[in-house]
């Protein structure tokens, strides 16, 4: 079995990068049709970038603002310079690549996604769009196709943190979220000072509703029902909103041995009957939506000890804002009533929220009809996980593409597309653009 730095090697040799780290002009490839990517390169370019912030799991630790994320950033501007792209840096630290078009008054159209990861995280998620958005780019070059409007990929910077990058864009990162730590242990106004930005410049780097065209993002699914059902491309409907809190329930400690039963004050009791109750209340009417209680710390924390302090989180999504509230309303009400029960007290502090998104009906129809134009079947599926998509949405129409993912995992160093899924998605991305191209929409 090939190890990870035998492949590295060779991978490396296949770029013809010398010894010495320099990075030449990138090697030609077996010509392909027209109007569609080279998916050879495309997947050598995945696995190459796949290096920075590499771990003994086989997956990536390639954190926002950390040493990898800048050397992964650093080869994705290598990648766009060589399709042909200008190249630039907005002050919230987001990439752009340029290609111009041939109307000079046409508004630009976007794609892309992001290339920063969870910690041990999988080595697909966000790098499959926004690597595909650059073959798109450079396979438009080599075929000579000349679009009307200017296009511009797109490499949002800390998605997984918060959705910086497209939040900065609507002139949603205030001063408060500059001084929160992000997982590289940098305050994320200094990260986006480290990538290249200018905190103290944000305002500028605000765009307004109708500047873009479009966007389209393609994305592996991070769920199963392509894998699932052995369906080639998902067209999605929208994208989930997200209400995150952090909890707060606050007890009494006291002795373990000496305390009845009946005179105590348990916060951990209190926790497991919350914890419990969440999930009846989220399963308890139709839908899609899902709650999840997934952090828990108990104080003082002792075995001898009765907890009288538990912190944990509380998150609901759903393509609905009206339903994540009446959800909260809920949850809230009955976890008065546990207080009032195991004498205890909650009290919760808003950790993130994000709105739904719904996908623009015209781009999706795009979409699917490119793709089946292509032979591929479809099917249209909401997105479970958040996106810098959603934050386009409220800026310009907005759609997503998705391609399987194995299992259904991700997050995860087991995270994986089949070298020809992710060709097909950025197939389909490609014909998508052009054929947004050829619409009247400025």
């Amino acid at each position: 079995m090939t190890t990870r730095r035998e492949f590295s090697r060779t991978a490396l040799a296949a770029l013809g990068v010398a010894a010495t780290g320099s990075w030449p002009v990138f090697p030609r490839y077996s010509r392909v049709s027209a109007g569609r990517v080279n998916g050879e390169r495309l997947n050598l370019h995945l696995k190459e970038l796949s290096r920075f912030g590499a771990n003994p799991q086989g997956g990536v630790s390639r954190v926002a603002y950390s040493e990898f994320d800048r050397q992964g950033r650093e080869y994705t501007m290598r990648l766009m310079r060589a399709a042909g792209l200008e190249v630039r840096l907005d002050t919230a630290g987001n990439i752009f690549g340029r290609r111009a078009g041939s109307d000079a008054t046409r508004k630009p159209i976007w794609f892309g996604s992001h290339i920063d990861s969870v910690p041990e995280g999988g080595n697909y998620d966000g790098t499959v769009g926004s690597l595909s958005a650059i073959e798109v780019a450079q396979a438009l070059a080599e075929q000579k196709l000349q679009t009307r409007h200017p296009l511009e990929v797109v490499i949002f910077q800390n998605e997984e943190g918060g959705t910086v990058g497209s939040r900065a864009l609507l002139g949603e990162v205030s001063p408060t979220d500059l001084q929160l730590e992000a997982r590289s242990g940098k305050k994320i106004g200094d990260g986006i000072t480290f990538l290249g930005g200018d905190p103290a410049r944000l305002e500028s780097a605000k765009r307004r509703k109708g500047d873009v065209a479009a966007y389209v993002e393609l994305h592996i699914e991070q769920g199963g029902t392509l894998d699932r059902e052995q369906l080639n491309i998902g067209v999605v409907e929208g994208i989930v909103g997200i209400g995150q809190w952090e909890v707060t329930i606050t007890g009494f400690s006291n002795h373990a041995g000496t305390t009845p039963m009946n005179d105590r004050r348990d916060a951990m009791l209190a926790f497991a009957r919350f914890a419990d109750m969440v999930n009846r209340v989220v399963r308890s009417e139709p839908g899609r939506q899902v709650g999840t209680v997934g952090r828990v710390a108990a104080f003082p924390g002792a075995p001898n000890v009765i907890p009288g302090k538990v912190v944990c989180t509380l998150e609901l999504r759903d393509l609905d804002n009206a339903k994540i509230t009446r959800l909260q309303d809920t949850v809230l009400g009955e976890a008065r009533r546990i207080g009032e029960a195991t004498g205890t007290t909650f009290s919760y502090t808003a950790l993130h929220e994000s709105r739904s998104a719904i996908c623009d009906p015209k781009l999706m129809d795009v979409i699917g009809t490119q793709a089946k134009g292509l032979g591929f079947s479809t099917k249209s599926l909401p997105s479970g996980a958040g996106h810098d998509a959603q934050h386009m949405a409220h800026l310009c129409p907005s759609a997503m593409i998705f391609i399987p993912s194995i299992k259904g995992i991700s997050h995860a160093p087991s995270e994986y597309s089949t070298p020809s899924d992710i060709e097909n998605g950025a197939n389909v991305l490609m014909q998508t653009i052009l054929r947004l191209d050829a619409m009247e929409h400025r």
